[in-house]
């Protein structure tokens, strides 16, 4: 493949510009896509807590943290391996942006295959870890066993999302998640509603979706001719550059899949309290990640943006953009969590009208918002500090605070008073513990090494 390319009005080229601008325009489009992806999320647990029952809600909520592991893994890879083609497409070199993107595609596709069938085989030594209930048992299972089918398809999107958001084109993923989410509720919708199929006929309308956004994103990626265009012939494993897409991916991969793992064990503890609170910390576990979107979407843009600026030499220009991330924060937290917290009642009613799942899912609500300007800090220097190159450090302090000290304050508060607020404060101890040694890190060891704008070494250490 030459080296030369002409850039088409997709890419979105951030080493030049107005900061803030340009971050909000990439942004924009992550955050219509998160909150979609979350609605696609949420379709589910709304039908089955509608128009099955608590049981079949319960059984949707424990397996969400189990399907989530395999997801979150691949999520973590496409965004390990999106700071390599920022970083190239920053730097202008084309040729190993093509190398690299068939490289990691080609892995996604044979990695997927083989956690698809890993997830069926053990779907009940996973349902036992989380100690899922004999009442909700049969259900997670079977709703599980075909969730896993489509964890191809969800490794292909989110690899092939990965490559169009680090060339800068956030558009297009949000353009093809809002058409599959609004076919997936319609999917739900007749199966459940009308088929009567219950947690099956959820499951498959999830698998259909997913089928339907693959399509559309790789058809868009074979007949672009922007630099991110895909040619099936050239599909194989180059063995350096999956080398370095895995110094930086493979981190975040596992650092997505450990945090999901934690996951369980603290659904673990939810589920000792019975179907009734499963159902309502389900559903404030939806509205927390409704909350939470532009700061997601913040932190993803904050990693693309670094590595553009640093594949370009402009390292100044990296630390502003962090900065403008911050400042976005601060103000999403503000206009999303206070409203989140007094109308409390009133989205928890979404998902379940069953007053004592309404009456655990509010508490929860309630105690994480006014904490939640510590998940920012967490999504956007977690973001921030994989972009400047330090993938391995991000996934051992945020092991360390998400999944450590959040573990360690289960087990001690649990041990002193059985009560299910201890779970609730479990989530921001780990997001305040998690920033906490991320930030420290980011001040002693990456800002210093990248004063001045000098091209650092693309690495995962």
């Amino acid at each position: 493949m030459g080296e030369q390319h002409v850039l088409k009005k997709k890419s979105l080229d951030l080493t030049q510009g107005n900061a803030l601008k340009l971050i909000i325009q990439f942004a924009l489009p992550i955050l219509l896509s998160q909150f979609l992806q979350n609605l696609y999320n949420s379709a589910d647990s709304i039908i089955a807590g509608n128009y099955v029952g608590v049981t079949a809600l319960a059984a949707v909520s424990s397996s969400a943290d189990i399907s989530h592991l395999l997801i979150g893994f691949f999520a973590g890879v496409s965004s390990g391996a999106g700071v390599v083609f920022a970083r190239y497409f920053g730097a202008k070199d084309y040729k190993n942006l093509h190398t690299a993107i068939h490289t990691t595609l080609c892995f996604a596709i044979i990695l997927g295959l083989v956690l698809a069938a890993a997830g069926i085989l053990l779907t009940p030594l996973l349902l036992r870890v989380v100690a899922c209930p004999e009442d909700v048992w049969d259900e997670a299972a079977l709703y599980l066993r075909i969730y896993f089918i489509g964890v191809l398809f969800s490794a292909m999107y989110n690899v092939a999302s990965g490559v169009l958001r680090a060339v800068g084109n956030s558009r297009d993923p949000f353009r093809y998640l809002a058409i599959t989410c609004g076919v997936n509720i319609v999917l739900d919708l007749i199966a459940v509603a009308w088929l009567r199929m219950g947690v099956a006929g959820l499951a498959l309308a999830t698998i259909g979706a997913q089928l339907l956004s693959v399509a559309l994103i790789l058809r868009d990626m074979l007949r672009t001719t922007d630099v991110y265009r895909l040619n099936p012939r050239e599909l194989h494993i180059d063995k350096p550059t999956l080398l370095t897409v895995l110094d930086l991916s493979l981190p975040a991969g596992v650092q997505f899949a450990i945090i999901s793992i934690s996951n369980l064990f603290v659904q673990r503890y939810v589920n000792l309290f019975g179907s009734a609170a499963m159902a309502g910390i389900g559903a404030a576990k939806k509205i927390d990640r409704y909350v939470g979107i532009i700061s997601n979407s913040i932190g993803s843009s904050s990693a693309t943006f670094i590595s553009q600026n640093l594949g370009a030499n402009q390292n100044d220009r990296a630390f502003r953009g962090l900065r403008v991330c911050l400042m976005i924060c601060g103000g999403a937290v503000l206009l999303m969590g206070v409203p989140t917290y007094f109308f409390a009642p009133v989205v928890i009613r979404v998902f379940t009208t069953n007053p004592e799942a309404m009456a655990y899912g509010v508490a929860m609500v309630r105690v994480m918002m006014p904490l939640f300007y510590l998940q920012s800090l967490s999504q956007v220097f977690t973001n921030a500090v994989r972009g400047f190159g330090k993938a391995r450090a991000v996934m051992v302090l945020s092991l360390l605070g998400m999944v450590g000290c959040r573990q360690l304050f289960l087990n001690i508060s649990m041990r002193l008073n059985f009560t299910v607020y201890n779970v609730f404060y479990a989530y921001p101890i780990g997001w305040g513990c998690g920033s906490l040694f991320i930030i420290l890190y980011f001040l002693i060891c990456v800002r210093p090494y990248y004063r001045g704008d000098r091209a650092p070494h693309v690495h995962g250490r």
